[in-house]
């Protein structure tokens, strides 16, 4: 097929390599040379094939059909790819849920360990959004589905696997490329040197010391099949790897720019930080005593029609505190503001402090605080509600990884200063800048990036710009926005930020696998080609230098399988 297209390649090679063989009498090292090929075949295939295991295992979680419930509740088995947004869905317990969707009826425990190396099963009730590909291991649920099958979780999962595995780093390019040229360089060296090597060394042309023998020895020994697998299998087993542990990557290129880049930028909300505040301190600033119970529920009274972090932590408190809700009466948000009512009919409000400062006609005595604060304001008390921002678990520890093998940090946030420089103290990272929009984000990006590669951890829309001019953009895949994701390069599933420092050891070691593979495959040509025309070595050490090379190689990638 190949030599009808004018195609020279490594399977052309060594099938003349056999025919020769067989034409000047050493057919039984031809055979050898075929099986020896087709074992080497086996076993580049098989490290294909190992190394694809984890896109096969989604493909096999992918359901083909569902059970759609219509408003008669009656059940119509449907193909999964013709059910449409708003629909319900069916999924039994032990079902792979086929859809990304939210559960409007049952509950159960899901397995997500597929998607996002998560080995523990999550809780899910009512209301809960669950993604398509996850296992549903005990009760029955009912799922209103959010995203069609093109659109999934599980597709969009599978689309970057197939897109990693299929982009080639330059190397790889380059080898393949090289190759072709190769392949025929060494058919024509190997017919000069049996041409020629009568005449300069006075040889036979046949026989086991004939130059046609040599050539052809030469010719098995040149032969590029190690080379030529050096650089695929091993990034194809760090891709697979990374995805098994839930982090994926568009491209096994990615690990080169990861292994060269010595700063890391970092997003502070949703990144360092799960982006839920927690409050920390109740005080009262002006008029008389009033228990901070009461004052946490009036704030609760107000906040509780509130959709923002603020009012998510004030809520969650008060009801650890068992607290009711007071009367409320004239109530009133002002966006970008705070809310106002009567509460117990007294005038209440809460917000920043210069929305207090307007309520009271003057300015009052806010305390400087390093925290995110908010201020209540009940008739003539004043109160002020301390919050911080929940660090990431494993921030520290992954910052301080960086820190020991001599990878910067910095954090580019468009949060405001006192903020920022709260979680970079407990963090330990020394620069830091704040109140970035995204253009700033992105210009900064652009300055730190002159001189240096550099690495950017982000999640929302804002990060994006930012992300798709670093070196190596990282999106967090549980909290961040589609297009964070759309425009990194790699994508935390679980947003653990703990994969940082296995992210960099896993790329550290797939480039020293991949020089380990390059050398192994080199020397074997090397100090293989001048001795076989010398004639030191005969036909069949050379059949087994050559395929245990690259069966070695093969071998050498696999261990990049290992989490």
């Amino acid at each position: 097929h190949e030599l009808s297209h004018f195609v020279i390649n490594i399977d052309v090679l060594m099938t003349l390599a056999a025919l020769l063989s067989v034409l000047i009498g050493s057919g039984l090292e031809g055979g050898l040379l075929l099986v020896l090929f087709e074992i080497s075949g086996a076993m580049e295939e098989s490290v294909s094939k190992k190394a694809r295991d984890i896109l096969l295992t989604l493909h096999h979680l992918s359901p083909k059909t569902t059970f759609v419930v219509d408003s008669q509740g009656h059940l119509l088995e449907k193909a999964v790819r013709d059910v449409g947004v708003g629909e319900n869905i069916l999924v039994k317990a032990g079902e792979i849920i086929p859809l990304d969707g939210i559960i409007v009826e049952g509950a159960s425990f899901v397995n997500l360990v597929h998607l996002t190396g998560e080995s523990q099963p999550l809780s899910k009730q009512k209301g809960d959004e669950v993604p398509a590909g996850a296992g549903n291991l005990e009760g029955s649920l009912t799922v209103k589905v959010l995203r069609t099958s093109s659109d999934s979780t599980l597709t969009k999962i599978i689309k970057l696997i197939t897109q990693a595995q299929e982009a080639k780093p330059k190397l790889q390019q380059f080898l393949d490329q090289f190759s072709k040229y190769y392949a025929t360089t060494i058919i024509l060296l190997s017919f000069l040197f049996a041409l020629l090597l009568p005449f300069i060394f006075s040889l036979p042309f046949l026989g086991v010391e004939g130059s046609i023998y040599r050539a052809l020895t030469f010719l098995i020994a040149a032969s590029p099949c190690a080379l030529i697998i050096a650089v695929p299998t091993a990034y194809l087993s760090a891709i697979s790897s990374c995805a098994k542990k839930g982090i994926l990557l568009k491209g096994g290129i990615t690990l080169d720019g990861v292994a060269k880049c010595r700063l890391v930028a970092f997003d502070k909300t949703g990144t360092l930080t799960t982006g839920k505040l927690s409050c920390v301190k109740i005080e009262q600033l002006e008029g008389p005593l009033l228990s901070d119970q009461k004052a946490l529920q009036i704030a609760y009274t107000l906040e509780r029609h509130a959709v923002h972090p603020i009012a998510e932590a004030l809520s969650l408190l008060a009801q650890k505190q068992r607290l009711s809700l007071l009367s409320l009466t004239d109530f009133r948000s002002i966006p970008g503001f705070g809310l106002e009512g009567i509460v117990e009919g007294k005038k209440s409000s809460i917000g920043h402090a210069q929305f207090i400062e307007s309520q009271l006609g003057r300015t009052v005595t806010i305390p400087s605080t390093e925290t995110v604060a908010t201020y209540l304001l009940f008739e003539d008390q004043l109160f002020a509600f301390y919050f911080t921002d929940e660090i990431r678990p494993q921030a520290k520890e992954s910052i301080e990884w960086l820190n020991k093998h001599r990878i910067d940090s910095v954090i580019l946030s468009g949060d405001h200063e006192n903020s920022v420089q709260l979680v970079a103290k407990k963090l330990g990272i020394s620069t830091l800048f704040s109140n970035l929009r995204p253009e700033d984000k992105l210009k900064k990006v652009e300055e730190l990036s002159f001189s240096q590669s550099l690495l950017m951890i982000g999640d929302g829309i804002n990060d994006a710009p930012a992300l798709a001019r670093a070196t190596v953009g990282i999106s967090m895949g549980k909290v961040g926005s589609a297009t964070a994701v759309n425009a990194s390069d790699i994508v935390f599933l679980n947003d653990e930020l703990s994969l940082l420092p296995w992210l960099y050891k896993k790329a550290y070691q797939t480039m020293r696998v991949v020089k380990e593979n390059f050398i192994l495959a080199l020397t074997v040509i090397v100090f293989a080609t001048t001795p076989a025309l010398m004639g030191y070595i005969p036909l069949w050490l050379a059949v087994i230098l050559h395929e245990g090379g690259t069966v070695l190689v093969g071998l050498n990638s696999l261990r990049l399988l290992r989490k």
